[in-house]
């Protein structure tokens, strides 16, 4: 895993969205343990209180479960959550500006899809 190359974001969230990607790539799945706050923090050359904090955030969320004194675990369901949670996102905050742009270029969705199947 590797932060976002974006910095206007707090490194907590970054490195949430970090996370929630691994996730929702399958490198995480429902019960699969996750890094150790410490471990994390060196990996991605962060505070170790910062990744607490967006452990925290996933705990909130129900996304991750603690067993206490054995670590930290993606719930059950999470990554279905998380999936609809990002699409949700994606189609109110993402889309509507991707589609201004691409009506501001003159790009046909049409085809940008035919230019996948090439």
């Amino acid at each position: 895993m590797t932060l976002r190359t974006t910095h206007e974001k707090p490194v907590y969230v970054r490195i949430r969205e970090t996370i929630a990607d691994a996730i929702l790539a399958g490198r995480y799945g429902d019960g699969d343990p996750l890094p150790s706050v410490r471990a994390l923090a060196a990996e991605q050359g962060a505070n170790p209180l910062t990744v607490a904090k967006a452990y925290q955030g996933f705990q909130d969320d129900g996304l991750v479960v603690v067993k206490r004194g054995v670590g930290m675990f993606v719930a059950d369901g999470a990554r279905a959550r998380l999936k609809t949670s990002e699409r949700d996102g994606f189609i109110r905050n993402e889309w509507p500006e991707i589609r201004a742009r691409m009506k501001r270029l003159g790009i046909d969705p049409v085809e940008l899809l035919d230019s996948e199947r090439a």
